[in-house]
């Protein structure tokens, strides 16, 4: 039997950002594997490292998510920077403004990653707009 589906016409300017479960779900597991990674290269005694390559994550996972996904995306990461990459190993601590400038840091990096995402769709969608509108409005003879 032939089901049949309506299909988009037109262009789609902008490309939808996964769901925020989606995001939260790869920002888990990518974390505990970059930690755990870490911690076997370089050990748990020196956590800059592992802010670093977390930031990243961060920013590569706010490249196709949500703005609505960057509180849970830093925290996620938090979570498993703290309780994994920082002695005592597997005990959540709070250290004040360490982990407060960690939390900013991963948040800051999740926005920065979204809001280039949406200028760089944006953008390529004006272009798309505006080569339409400029070719089809040729004059005919």
């Amino acid at each position: 039997m032939i089901d049949w589906v309506p299909l988009r016409t037109g262009a789609r300017p902008v490309p939808s950002p996964l769901a925020t479960p989606l995001v939260w779900a790869a920002a888990s597991g990518g974390a505990l594997v970059l930690v755990a990674l870490l911690n076997a290269l370089i050990g748990t005694d020196r956590p800059s490292p592992a802010l670093a390559a977390l930031s990243l994550f961060s920013v590569l996972l706010g490249l196709c998510a949500r703005f609505t996904a960057a509180p849970g995306t830093a925290v996620l990461c938090w979570l498993f920077l703290n309780g994994f990459a920082v002695p005592p190993a597997g005990t959540l601590t709070w250290a004040g403004d360490r982990d407060a400038f960690w939390l900013a840091c991963l948040f800051t990096a999740a926005l920065v990653g979204t809001t280039l995402a949406r200028l760089l769709h944006a953008r390529a969608a004006y272009r798309r707009l505006t080569t339409d509108i400029g070719g089809s409005t040729g004059t005919r003879s």
